[in-house]
């Protein structure tokens, strides 16, 4: 690898920011860094030379964001391990339909590291009238480049989202993206990147072990799989999916605050699953709040078939999670210890 010329490392990996128009529709545009830089260039000069400088390199194809598997996210941690080391700080620009499980699962390959990886997209393209693309670069670039930023953010629409904390929100909108049940951890002021004291996670990642770079490869393209109730659901139809030889792990979303239909043989299979091995994990289908499972006696039936608690995780969150330790060598007992510990802000 040569050596740095700059603070920062752009990587790009696709996504609607660097699409064309065509006379068939948006569609992937080449040649993405000098576009880029080009774009920067028109910024007021004031704010053009307050932006760090970076180095630029593209995945060797486009990720389309709506077709990324674990794969994708294992090759671009891989990338950045790679790289990060002669930087300060790291920028990924990535198509924004899958941008927060992409974040999610850098998180968890990635804790403890010291430096800021942001990730960030566009709702528009960058050469498109009115376009949010180079704003959001703009934002990424400088809190990337701030010291006390050491973990994976999100970056969009003038706001910084903890990685793992984050969900796409909005179809249209350009402020596409929310954290639901975590604080921002910083916001753009007066093309100013500021921190908001007290919830980084400088501090909680301190003597951590850097990196877990495990090969998600072997799970299979699917390992695990999400399940939302629906008033009716069967227990046959719980076990198609569950009981799959394929899969290893589940996301179980359910009522309220932890609660599941009074049907013994739903609780039958949840408990079959277990027995096999598998992960399953639950969260609420409210995107706010957490789960107490067994708080109330429509739950006792996931405490009884050892169904573990997502709290206030974000599906992505835990998904990813899921996925991260069934690819790591430990047994079920210390899978099942680490998904219910807080290992980088998820929960």
């Amino acid at each position: 690898m040569h050596a740095p010329r700059s603070p920062l490392l752009v990587i790009y990996t696709g996504g609607t920011l660097g699409m064309v128009e065509t006379p068939h529709g948006l569609s992937p545009g080449g040649h993405f860094e000098p576009r880029l830089r080009e774009a920067l260039n028109t910024l007021p000069p004031t704010r053009r030379a307050s932006l760090p400088d970076f180095d630029f390199i593209a995945t060797p194809s486009p990720i389309d964001s709506s077709s990324a598997t674990p794969a994708d996210w294992q090759a671009l941690a891989a990338l950045i391990e790679d790289h990060q080391q002669a930087y300060a700080g790291i920028i990924i620009l990535h198509g924004t339909d899958t941008l927060s499980w992409t974040a999610s699962s850098l998180a968890f390959q990635l804790q403890g590291i010291d430096k800021p990886v942001v990730v960030t997209g566009a709702m528009h393209p960058l050469e498109a009238a009115g376009s949010d693309a180079l704003a959001n670069v703009e934002g990424a670039l400088r809190f990337a480049a701030l010291p006390e930023l050491q973990e994976v953010a999100l970056y969009f629409a003038g706001r910084l989202l903890r990685g793992v904390r984050a969900r796409k929100w909005q179809t249209q909108a350009d402020d596409a993206f929310i954290s639901p049940n975590y604080p921002l951890l910083g916001e753009l002021v007066d093309n100013a990147a500021v921190l908001y004291p007290g919830r980084g996670l400088a501090e909680h990642q301190r003597g951590a072990l850097r990196f877990e770079l495990a090969d998600y490869r072997t799970l299979g393209p699917s390992p695990v799989v999400r399940l939302a109730l629906w008033p009716g659901m069967t227990a046959r139809q719980l076990g198609a999916l569950l009981l799959d030889d394929t899969v290893k792990g589940a996301l179980l979303e359910v009522w309220g605050g932890g609660n599941i239909a009074d049907d013994p043989a739903l609780i039958e299979v949840l408990a079959q699953a277990r027995g096999e091995g598998k992960l399953v994990a639950a969260i609420s289908q409210c995107p706010q709040g957490h789960i107490e499972i067994g708080a109330y006696a429509a739950g006792k039936g996931l405490m009884s078939a050892e169904v573990l608690s997502g709290d206030d995780m974000t599906p992505e969150a835990v998904m990813t999670k899921l996925i991260h330790l069934l690819a790591q060598p430990m047994s079920d007992t210390d899978r099942r210890r680490h998904f219910l510990t807080n290992l980088v802000g998820e929960r």
